[in-house]
């Protein structure tokens, strides 16, 4: 398994916005030059972590962006799935994906559901707080 770059670079941009935690305004253009991650790509994300509550945001003077919760509050997992959607191993573990062929007499199909819940449960266990060296 894989991050795609977009999950990846959220985890970036959002590691480094926890480390600022309220003590600088952020916006797209300070995390792209802090983080390397291109400029558009990081406002696809700001957009994308705010819609998911991860992050708020606000426009004009004195504007920015923020944390929605602690960093301590925050998982990889909330991260990932802002971007990406339900964490699932395969299609057939997500709920109403039924495009596989072999899904009538696949045997594995019972068990995927409980080994995307242990991936998910392990990205769950790692929080913005540990990955940005941040205690609270």
């Amino acid at each position: 398994m894989r991050l795609s770059s977009l999950a990846d670079y959220a985890v970036v941009m959002m590691s480094a916005a926890a480390r600022h935690c309220g003590a600088t305004k952020m916006n797209a253009t300070t995390l792209s030059a802090e983080t390397g991650i291109p400029l558009p790509t990081a406002q696809k994300l700001v957009s994308r972590l705010s819609a998911a509550g991860l992050i708020e945001s606000s426009r004009g003077t004195g504007g920015g962006i923020r944390l929605a919760r602690p960093p301590a509050a925050i998982s990889l997992a909330d991260v990932i799935e802002a971007v990406e959607g339900p964490i699932a191993m395969t299609p057939c573990a997500e709920h109403g994906a039924h495009d596989c062929a072999l899904e009538a007499d696949c045997r594995v199909k019972p068990h995927m559901n409980a080994v995307s819940g242990a991936v998910r449960g392990a990205l769950a266990g790692v929080t913005l707080a540990s990955l940005s060296g941040r205690a609270h």
